[in-house]
């Protein structure tokens, strides 16, 4: 399957690429230097609609599906990796609503969600247990029929900085069906955030802590049934998380080889350029090759996703093999530019410390080498996206906004 791609998502990439190169490339110097959050391009980003590409129409979204969705990200992510990581954090944070909410919720949230008022977070990882779920420590307890006490400690929450809703993932009893899944406002009280510490690479983008301090949630804002909190996490992981890792590191990808490409193609050596020198082009042609098959793996993968075909294994390789492409691309582009590569904030320095940034999340190398694994060796479980199906919305959705400053954002 090659055919991913209509004439509306041509459009669509062009939309998103003007824009990243308006809004996205000239902040880049200044987030390298401070590390900070860049809450106003978050704001304008939400403000265009894209938090709303798999949110159907009916809830004010654009109804254009997952390949929609990556191109997004990954335009985004090729002019700056904080772009990309922004945009599909929240788009992550829709995804628990969208398979499990009520309509009730989805009538509520997905509007704000869509129109960009709100960026939603989901809030599921916590220090001590990192990918294994099930070892969470946070809590809820059912204080009467009609209220939920939460407390506990979440780590690396994306867009943990701007806002919420937050998507929590608590322990309400033993077992596998111990876990429930809620929202919670961010200025709840008991709700904390603490003040932002600068990572290895994505400067511009937040994920940090979200402490819950016996914050008290209303039962209408459980999300899915008590005991099926393991499905939200898993299936938001499955279907959003991974596709969207995929998608920021191809962007990388296509960053590292334009990079690298104008770099050899302008410095001169031995009376030539550089790209000359055979050396040269087989790092060129190795990344290429990487570039293609990353790029021909992650879109089969999100284009069966909205054909509401089972493609479980196909979103963890894509995940798996695009976030090590990137990887290697972005080393060998530090070693293509030498000692110039080292400076920090120089395209080759910083793209290889956004691409280390990915491999962890959404399921680690070996997390994702395990279940292909477990596929392979049986019995198959029932698939994520033969179970939660998202076929893409028929005929043609909504166009990107025209970008503006001063859009209605969130704040």
């Amino acid at each position: 399957m090659t055919d991913f791609f209509t004439d509306a998502h041509d459009r669509l990439r062009t939309q998103v690429a003007d824009f990243a190169a308006a809004e996205v490339a000239p902040r880049i110097d200044h987030t390298e230097r401070t590390g900070g959050v860049d809450r106003e391009l978050a704001r304008l980003i939400a403000a265009q609609g894209w938090i709303g590409a798999t949110i159907p129409r009916e809830y004010a979204g654009m109804g254009a599906g997952h390949v929609a969705k990556t191109v997004i990200i990954e335009e985004l992510a090729r002019a700056g990796a904080a772009a990309g990581a922004i945009a599909q954090a929240s788009q992550l944070g829709v995804a628990k609503l969208l398979h499990f909410g009520t309509d009730e919720q989805k009538q509520e949230w997905l509007p704000l969600f869509a129109g960009g008022s709100l960026l939603p977070t989901i809030a599921v990882t916590e220090h001590g247990s990192g990918s294994h779920v099930l070892g969470m420590q946070s809590t809820g307890e059912q204080t009467s029929g009609k209220q939920w006490r939460l407390s506990g400690r979440k780590a690396w929450v994306g867009n943990s900085h701007l806002g919420g809703p937050h998507g929590v993932v608590v322990r309400t009893g033993p077992g596998t069906k111990g876990l429930t899944a809620f929202l919670v406002e961010g200025d709840r009280p008991g709700v904390h955030v603490p003040p932002h510490e600068p990572r290895l690479g994505l400067h511009g983008f937040a994920f940090g802590e979200l402490h819950l301090d016996g914050v008290l949630i209303p039962d209408t804002h459980r999300i899915g049934a008590v005991g099926e909190g393991l499905d939200v996490a898993y299936s938001s992981s499955l279907l959003y998380g991974r596709p969207h890792l995929t998608a920021v590191a191809l962007g990388i990808l296509r960053a590292a080889v334009d990079h690298t490409s104008a770099h050899v193609l302008g410095l001169r050596r031995y009376d030539g350029p550089l790209a000359d020198l055979p050396t040269i082009r087989q790092h060129l042609g190795a990344m290429e090759a990487r570039l293609t098959t990353s790029h021909l793996t992650a879109y089969h993968a999100v284009a069966c996703l909205d054909r509401g075909r089972p493609c479980d294994p196909a979103l963890m390789t894509a995940k798996h093999g695009t976030t090590n492409a990137a990887m290697t691309t972005a080393r060998d582009a530090l070693e293509i530019h030498g000692a110039a590569g080292l400076i920090a904030g120089q395209p080759a320095e910083r793209l290889y410390r956004d691409a280390a940034c990915l491999r962890a999340p959404a399921g680690t190398d070996a997390v994702q080498l395990h279940r292909l694994a477990a596929r392979t060796l049986g019995p198959h479980h029932p698939q994520w996206s033969a179970r939660l199906p998202t076929p893409v919305t028929s005929g043609p959705y909504h166009p990107a906004r025209t970008h503006t400053a001063d859009a209605t954002a969130p704040a």
